[in-house]
């Protein structure tokens, strides 16, 4: 993990690894709020059990969470995990009746705890496009040191 990558990484990590492990236990008024608010914006999830879906939901923000917190996991691997869980909380706030004004992005107040979701987009993007660039960089550099290996250096005669 790059030093770097750790602020954002640890804040955002226990974040989610913490609303996770909150719904393991999840009553059953929250199963059905939580699967009715992910229902109506993505219908895949209409047919599932609201308990099966709150369980789904706690596994899956624990893998991500997780994912944020180990340092053998790289940026790359835990930007596309948070940049996935992000832009799924932001397409249901823009799917979601009465979360947005009339032009429909800017935040009602019903859903400016939602919107606030597209930070996590944003650090995953960071976190994935550096991960990213320091794998072509790394390459880069790899790549420079096998060629000269393979081409021995004549010395200049001047």
């Amino acid at each position: 993990m790059h030093p770097t990558h750790v602020p954002l990484r640890v804040t955002t990590g226990a974040f989610i690894l913490n609303s996770g492990i909150s719904k393991l236990g999840a009553d059953e008024g929250t199963a059905q709020y939580l699967h009715g608010a992910a229902a109506n914006a993505y219908p895949a999830f209409k047919d599932m059990k609201p308990s099966s879906f709150a369980q789904l939901l706690a596994y899956s923000e624990i893998a991500v969470g997780a994912a944020l917190l180990a340092p053998m996991v790289p940026a790359t691997v835990a930007g596309a995990a948070l940049t996935g869980f992000g832009a799924s909380l932001v397409g249901m706030y823009l799917k979601t009746p009465g979360m947005t004004l009339d032009d429909g992005i800017r935040p009602s107040q019903e859903g400016i705890g939602v919107a606030k979701d597209v930070w996590l987009v944003g650090a995953g993007a960071t976190l994935l496009t550096q991960g990213l660039l320091g794998t072509v960089k790394s390459g880069v550099k790899s790549s420079k040191k096998k060629l000269k290996k393979a081409v021995p250096s004549v010395p200049s005669i001047r």
